[in-house]
């Protein structure tokens, strides 16, 4: 490297946080965010994700990686790294309006000859057709002669401590020869796990938004296979367990898939295959069954209810879990809400307990109270929506009643002498 390198990240969540801690160890290093009290939270050393321990972003401060709101801290950097969320909007259209408020911010701030590298999971062509054009209208330099780019997709596996930042191999690409090669060997010197070289940017961006869509695409097999062997009376983990012998089946389980990748990311490749006159028949198909799938394992509940004589109308339910996955704190795009929605239609009353779930977050998003303790009462039905940890060894038993019933989302609870839960 012919340079010293500056790092600023731009986006301090779920994916910028542990990334741009991760550069500090190497580089001095800045994390930008718009978000003040977020800022305030991690100069004290803490992290509200839970993504980076205390201890690593103490000792990051303490080495001199700082964090801040004010722009003009980020304008002595030379490698600018953006990683903001890349959400779809009510119609499932891509919204890239946080991507626009970052190149612009970085088009505040770029200097000749630095590199800006995007991380947010796109369709191909959003870098060089959407991103750079606004870096260079704000900053009067032009692309690839003032300024270079790169694009390394972000691989963060949101409430994964073994699979954290260093240890995912990550894939890189720059806008000319020598640029990819730079940024390469700047992830590299981070990234315990190696890089991998992409040819283009498109390259890199299309490798990103394929990897969610294939694991959508997956789950929503499963998940139908779910619904097929409910109806013929078979246990489906059982049916999976069995399958998973043979060393080439792949191990996906049925149930809900929310967050901000798995539940989006195929739509921005849906999208982009449609500008191109192709209709994607199986991304959009795989699609449809997994957003079902909240309101099918409320049909489900409510029809065990009945089988049991239980009334649903002013019911008792209580969902455990509300995050779009198991042990992280991020409820953006979670469909549990699916489930609650569609138990509130039966008139049912629906408690919502998730110890890592924000109170404040799930009220303002989706106008519903969380509970972060169990609460001390008994519940026509129980149903467990996400398997964190702290859920897999419950005692329900102060939760039910001999007649409750007890819906097990992940298939995590260990079945009764009797083989039913």
């Amino acid at each position: 490297m012919n340079k010293e390198i500056r790092i600023a990240v731009i986006g301090l969540g779920y994916v910028g946080l542990p990334l741009a801690r991760l550069f500090s160890t190497k580089y001095p290093t800045v994390g930008f965010d718009l978000n003040q009290s977020r800022v305030d939270a991690l100069m004290r050393g803490y992290d509200a994700t839970l993504e980076v321990e205390d201890e690593l972003l103490q000792s990051a401060l303490a080495g001199g990686f700082t964090c801040t709101t004010d722009v003009e801290a980020i304008r002595d950097c030379n490698f600018y790294v953006v990683a903001v969320p890349t959400p779809v909007d009510r119609n499932n259209n891509p919204d890239l309006r946080p991507l626009y408020g970052a190149s612009e911010t970085v088009g505040k701030v770029i200097a000749k000859g630095d590199i800006v590298v995007y991380e947010s999971t796109v369709y191909p062509g959003v870098t060089e057709e959407e991103c750079l054009p606004v870096v260079e209208k704000v900053s009067g330099l032009k692309y690839n002669q003032d300024f270079f780019a790169g694009y390394s997709p972000e691989r963060i596996n949101p409430g994964d401590k073994e699979h954290t930042v260093e240890k995912i191999r990550k894939v890189t690409s720059g806008s000319t020869p020598e640029t990819a090669q730079l940024v390469d060997e700047v992830y590299a010197s981070v990234i315990e796990a190696g890089t991998h070289l992409a040819p283009t940017i498109r390259v890199a961006e299309a490798a990103k938004v394929i990897e969610n869509a294939q694991r959508d695409i997956n789950i929503a097999f499963v998940n139908e296979l779910a619904k097929i062997f409910n109806k013929m009376g078979i246990d489906t983990q059982d049916v999976l367990e069995a399958a998973g012998t043979k060393w080439n089946f792949l191990p996906f389980k049925p149930g809900l898939v929310g967050g901000h990748c798995i539940g989006v990311d195929p739509f921005y490749l849906a999208q982009a295959a449609q500008r191109y006159g192709y209709n994607p028949e199986i991304i959009l198909a795989g699609r449809r069954m997994n957003d079902s799938m909240g309101g099918y394992v409320a049909d489900e509940v409510v029809k065990l209810m009945l089988k049991k004589g239980i009334q649903v109308l002013g019911s008792q339910l209580l969902v455990l879990g509300f995050t779009f996955k198991e042990n992280c704190t991020d409820v953006r795009n979670t469909r549990v809400i699916d489930i609650i929605h569609t138990m509130q239609k039966y008139f049912v009353n629906v408690t919502i307990c998730d110890s890592l779930a924000d109170p404040a977050i799930a009220m303002y998003e989706y106008g519903v109270e969380i509970h972060n303790t169990l609460p001390a009462r008994r519940f026509d039905a129980v149903i467990l929506a996400v398997a964190h940890d702290e859920f897999i060894s419950l005692d329900l038993t102060p939760l039910t009643n001999d007649n409750s019933v007890v819906y097990d989302v992940k298939g995590i609870l260990e079945k009764r002498a009797d083989g039913k839960l």
